[in-house]
């Protein structure tokens, strides 16, 4: 029989070979297709939540796909009960620069900690999958690292004034009010840009990163670094323009020219801010990176031309661009081209095993979240600005692989962390009538956790954990089940399917 070594070792590589060596955009291979059923709803729902329950997926099949994004995008419509009382343990993660002061000592990684917890709890546990999913993708877009130094109080206003407030708007006001928060000012060192020593950061990265990419040269730095000298952070700690640091002068910058005449420079700043946002390099970057998340490793092309057309028809608003998206031929196309990340990977197995938070306190979210410190994926926790990668290359290892499979078995048995809600019968909840055979089980398991039956030699190595064939007969007075069954579970999850996005 097949040991457990051999079959994790295969299941290690599985996901890379699938979608690192194969071009994204080709047709997918054979071997992939077997792995995730072609159903449209389960699709969309595996890329545009962090996990489908159950219930998810009956409420999608009654929507239709139209009728789940009308609902996801209006994310004010639907209640939150689970997420809004567990948030209520972790109030300096929405907390206002001037809360966080008042609750904490100067430099305190407190309200870091509380904002990557939350992060878990609203990936877990929130009923708005699809707007949680997106304010993800924004925060690592205009990444500021967390914990990094000097953001210790404003860092958590951050998701909130800017992130969460602009996820579902438009681009233009969330790059402007990302530009104005004191945490970016802060993090990318514009808040000590003067016109006599103009920092290049922030203007760098606010091109390269936030809007065009490397479509800038030398000279648009430094003509764009002095532009935005004035805007930095104030006495009290929030954003202010300070007149006599900015430096007048005449502009041009990527087809934006301004006489820039005034020390009184703010609107000139902003203005050339809508520039770049409204820019059609901008337009096709953001437009690949959506792709790239939602739909394929290497973006298709057809695709990122035809949502470049709609951010721009509709001046810089989102939700047109994700609609167009998530109806797309494109989209539809693109059963089994991403792999979940780590964190995605834990969030989608708490999900589908139906864990729920603690009774009290908030020692499974820190659980939780140090599983991702050693995953390399705890929230918002990647050092430099360009922010986490999203492709498969970036994740597959087999060391990686390994946490992942042991994160799968400690969330099946409940070892840990110990202090999350299980079913009472965590198998029965699963698999509610048990098949005759122990191969029907791991078929009714498969089908369960991950949408599609595991191919026949899988389901073999699974068994031969428990030292059962697919034939051996199954029933409620088997001794061996109970022992197993977490086992069998787990292995399920450890599956080349079930990493898939």
């Amino acid at each position: 029989m097949t040991s457990r070594r051999t079959l994790l070792a295969a299941a290690a590589a599985a996901p890379a070979a699938l979608l690192v060596e194969a071009p994204a955009h080709a047709a997918p291979a054979a071997a992939t297709t077997t792995l995730l059923a072609t159903d449209p709803i389960a699709h969309l729902l595996r890329r545009a939540t962090f996990g489908a329950t159950p219930a998810d997926l009956a409420l999608a099949r009654e929507l239709g796909v139209s009728g789940w994004l009308d609902r996801q995008l209006d994310p004010a419509s639907i209640a939150d009960p689970v997420c809004d009382k567990l948030l209520r343990r972790l109030p300096l993660a929405g907390a206002t620069p001037a809360a966080v002061r008042a609750a904490v000592k100067t430099h305190s990684y407190e309200a870091f900690g509380q904002l990557s917890r939350a992060a878990i709890a609203r990936a877990a546990w929130s009923n708005r999958q699809l707007f949680e999913s997106v304010v993800m993708f924004w925060a690592n877009h205009l990444h500021i690292a967390a914990p990094s130094s000097g953001v210790w109080d404003t860092r958590a206003d951050y998701d909130v004034q800017v992130i969460r407030k602009h996820a579902l708007g438009r681009f233009a006001d969330m790059l402007k009010a990302s530009a104005r928060h004191p945490a970016m000012l802060t993090y990318l060192d514009q808040r000590s840009s003067t016109k006599a020593h103009p920092n290049e950061n922030y203007a760098r990265e606010l091109m390269e990163l936030h809007t065009v990419g490397l479509e800038y040269s030398e000279a648009d730095v430094k003509a764009a670094s002095r532009l935005l000298t004035g805007m930095t952070v104030g006495a009290s700690g929030g954003y202010a323009y300070d007149a006599s640091k900015h430096a007048t002068g005449a502009v041009g910058i990527l087809g934006f020219r301004h006489a820039n005449a005034k020390a009184d420079g703010e609107s000139a700043a902003l203005a050339f801010i809508d520039h770049l946002a409204r820019h059609r390099a901008t337009a096709t970057r953001i437009a690949e990176k959506l792709c790239v998340r939602f739909v394929a490793d290497e973006a298709p092309a057809s695709l990122v031309t035809r949502l470049a057309d709609v951010y721009l028809k509709n001046d810089t608003a989102i939700v047109p661009v994700l609609r167009a998206l998530f109806t797309s031929a494109e989209f539809a196309a693109a059963t089994g081209q991403k792999t979940r990340t780590p964190f995605e990977d834990m969030i989608a197995t708490i999900r589908v095993l139906g864990l729920q938070p603690e009774s009290s306190g908030t020692a499974a979210l820190d659980a939780l979240h140090n599983a991702m410190v050693d995953a390399g994926n705890a929230p918002f926790r990647w050092s430099a600005p360009n922010g986490f990668p999203d492709v498969a290359a970036a994740w597959a290892s087999p060391s990686g692989f390994v946490q992942r499979c042991n994160l799968h078995l400690n969330l099946a048995t409940g070892w840990y962390p110990k202090q999350l809600a299980r079913p009472a019968d965590l198998l029965k909840s699963l698999v509610p009538a048990l098949p005759a055979t122990y191969g029907g089980l791991v078929d009714a398991l498969a089908t369960r956790l991950i949408g599609t039956r595991l191919p026949a030699a899988h389901t073999a190595a699974v068994l031969s954990v428990a030292s059962k064939l697919p034939n051996t007969p199954l029933n409620s007075r088997d001794k061996s089940l109970a022992g197993a069954a977490p086992y069998l579970i787990a292995l399920v999850l450890d599956a080349p399917s079930f990493q898939l996005r």
